[in-house]
């Protein structure tokens, strides 16, 4: 059957990225406490199309996707972005995964537990001088990789200027701390556990949040966050330091937003950072 994929374009314009996205998939990701978690991820894969070609073969993707069906997780995802960077022969290639991971939550005080969900996702990225067969028509090796962790840590945040102006009380937040890490390397004594993005956002804040409380513990919750006020500014940076010393990370970029209480906005604060070679 013709390929029109393969037929050649004449407007000149490459594309920077042509894929799928919007997919569903099962994949097995590293637990902490129990060593493998099993969760969905939706997924968005792509290569870039140069100019020359009319289109990619979107039907690749899924097969490189099956190939590894038995485990996706950060610790293939180099060998799934080079399969798929091979299987379509493009300069580029690039996986992106979303996906709920669900840790078990006592309460402070009560003991209490539930499962709490975090929204996390992997990303890796593939790039050489040329297309993959070219790289390796001419033995080239000098390809660029990049893997990258987020977590979503759902915190509280009460306002230290609210605190130090008011009689009595300070008005509070539900925040967001967006923790992307890349590591010096896969290797597992380079491994950043999810669990570690979690206790570092939750240190970093007024309080943690939880999913299951009892009066007890939202006393103790709501006394905790009135102690340890911080502004989103603080949040950002509490993260960032502890980042930097951590002789794993290689870049971050963090970032807090608070859902203002008491204003018809929210607060963000961002940083980013990429250690010297």
């Amino acid at each position: 059957m013709e390929d029109l994929q393969s037929h050649r374009d004449d407007r000149g314009v490459p594309l920077d990225e042509v894929g799928v996205s919007g997919l569903r998939y099962p994949i097995i990701v590293w637990d902490r406490a129990r060593e493998r978690q099993q969760t969905v991820a939706t997924i968005e894969m792509s290569v870039a199309l140069p100019h020359e070609f009319k289109g990619t073969h979107m039907s690749r993707f899924i097969e490189v996707l099956e190939a590894h069906r038995g485990e996706v997780s950060l610790r293939t995802l180099p060998t799934l972005v080079g399969d798929l960077r091979a299987k379509l022969d493009a300069e580029r290639a690039r996986v992106h995964l979303r996906f709920p991971y669900f840790l078990e939550r006592s309460a402070p005080v009560s003991g209490a537990t539930a499962l709490m969900d975090y929204e996390c996702g992997f990303e890796g990225s593939s790039q050489g001088a040329g297309s993959a067969a070219q790289q390796q028509a001419s033995a080239r090796v000098d390809s660029t990789e990049e893997f990258t962790l987020e977590v979503t840590v759902p915190v509280t945040s009460l306002c230290p200027c609210s605190k130090a102006i008011s009689d009595y009380g300070a008005h509070n937040q539900r925040s967001q701390l967006r923790i992307r890490v890349r590591s010096i390397d896969l290797a597992e004594r380079s491994m950043i556990w999810i669990e570690e993005l979690v206790e570092l956002g939750e240190r970093s804040a007024s309080a943690p949040v939880y999913p299951l409380l009892k009066r007890a513990d939202e006393r103790h919750v709501t006394m905790q966050a009135f102690d340890n006020p911080v502004f989103v500014e603080d949040m950002v940076r509490n993260v960032a330091v502890e980042l930097r010393e951590d002789p794993r990370v290689a870049w971050f970029e963090v970032r807090a937003e608070n859902q203002e209480s008491i204003h018809n906005h929210a607060a963000f604060a961002r940083a980013e950072w990429q250690r010297e070679r």
